[in-house]
């Protein structure tokens, strides 16, 4: 009997231990309201391999670097490997110094040349340098601006044909121009005419850019006023390795800026 109410008395005491939650849980078929948003990846989510060229002249070449890496081109392209989209990257550097726009037009006529721009997911290009320094060789001894906006009219128009060849080509690779920059600031720190016939240039340039639609451009000219930051080359001419590393900085910026994903169609994102 002792034994009987030994267990009637644990088992109460269990049951008072024990204690019952009720969960109200929704029924699914009542949730079938629910709206999910439509995502789509972007196509940089799946990175490819990306074929890369520069054109133009030996700003593009990397002319004048002491360290041997490509000038801007090569550090950008290094960079690229960074960049979401970027499986592998494959790139050839076209330009050679001394390359004036109608030069590049010839080159632009070459089979081998026509294929690697159909190829090309981005193109780097520098051009009209050497197109004004002609005009200079030309009129050393009587520099006046007239011949310089003469030549201008011809260059943009050659410009326009490397462009429209280009994308005959080739109508999705993203374009990215460096503009121009002024040399003789190296001389003198005072504003002269040469300036304003640099500026007009780069505005020439930079309003083809903008026709285009899937181009980028960088202006470079306020990086290499004077020699202050030690950027020029001892030809004091071409930039050095100090230089073309501020290039390649303010063409990443404006690649940025410009909206690489945009430029691309979705395919290439910076990393940030």
């Amino acid at each position: 009997m002792r034994r009987v109410m030994y267990i009637l008395i644990f088992s109460l005491l269990l049951s008072g231990c024990s204690t019952r939650e009720v969960y109200e849980v929704s029924s699914f078929s009542g949730r079938d309201n629910v709206r999910f948003e439509q995502y789509v990846l972007p196509d940089y989510f799946i990175p490819e391999t990306i074929q890369v060229i520069g054109l133009g002249d030996s700003l593009t070449q990397g002319v004048g670097d002491e360290y041997k890496r490509g000038g801007y081109f090569g550090r950008v392209t290094l960079a690229m490997n960074d960049w979401k989209g970027v499986k592998d990257l494959k790139s050839d550097n076209l330009a050679k110094r001394g390359r004036r726009s109608d030069q590049l037009l010839k080159q632009l006529d070459e089979s081998d040349i026509q294929k690697s721009v159909k190829e090309a997911d981005v193109i780097y290009l520098t051009i009209g340098g050497n197109d004004i320094m002609k005009v200079v060789k030309k009129n050393l001894f009587n520099l006046e601006p007239k011949p310089f906006y003469t030549e201008l009219g011809k260059f943009e128009n050659r410009l326009d044909q490397v462009f429209k060849t280009i994308r005959g080509l080739n109508g999705d690779a993203v374009i990215f121009v460096v503009g121009l920059y002024n040399p003789l600031s190296i001389l003198t720190d005072e504003e002269n005419e040469f300036e304003m016939i640099i500026d007009d240039w780069n505005e020439a340039i930079e309003m083809q850019v903008i026709m285009d639609g899937k181009a980028c451009f960088a202006p470079v000219n306020d990086l290499f006023v004077g020699n202050e930051n030690l950027v020029y080359h001892s030809d004091f001419f071409h930039p050095n390795a100090k230089g073309y590393e501020s290039m390649a900085n303010r063409l990443i910026e404006k690649i940025d800026g410009c909206g690489l994903t945009e430029l691309s169609d979705g395919k290439l994102e910076l990393q940030r």
